[in-house]
């Protein structure tokens, strides 16, 4: 998450409000990660494709099997008509399951936030925020003006 949070800095692909809380630009992040996973799912399939077709018995038969493959073990779906014989095949498999997974974790997290609302509750705090240092300004004005009243 560091290197997530220091690319997002450099690259200024978020706005920091009033209160300094930085808001991400949720459509490019979401647009970059299906780049992502388009990425993944292609290079990994096009692995495994690779060394699963050079052996007789591998229900890896086309180009759309990998493809399919890596689909399933990034959703771990995985219905087990395709799957990896080689050693090779099942290292692609494994590396899409740990990428593939966090990285369709976090486009459903997006979706979930941005159709539950789930970011309430920070706006929410940002317009309590709000409230708070306006009464607090209009304290330090009422103080001033009693400060006045009672000066000999």
């Amino acid at each position: 998450m560091l290197i997530f949070e220091s690319v997002m800095e450099k690259t200024h692909l978020y706005k920091v409000d009033n209160f300094g809380v930085k808001n991400y630009n949720f459509l490019v992040l979401t647009c970059f990660l299906f780049l992502v996973m388009a990425c993944l799912t292609l290079s990994l399939g096009h692995i495994t494709y690779i060394f699963e077709i050079e052996n007789a018995n591998s229900p890896v038969k086309t180009y759309g099997d990998a493809i399919w493959l890596m689909v399933m073990s990034a959703s771990t779906i995985g219905f087990g008509d395709v799957y990896p014989i080689t050693t090779m095949g099942r290292i692609a498999v494994y590396t899409m399951f740990l990428l593939g997974v966090g990285t369709l974790g976090t486009l459903g997290a997006i979706f979930a936030n941005r159709i539950f609302g789930f970011a309430d509750t920070n706006i929410k705090n940002r317009e309590l925020r709000k409230q708070n240092a306006d009464i607090y300004a209009k304290l330090l004005e009422l103080e001033k003006k009693i400060d006045e009243i009672n000066k000999p």
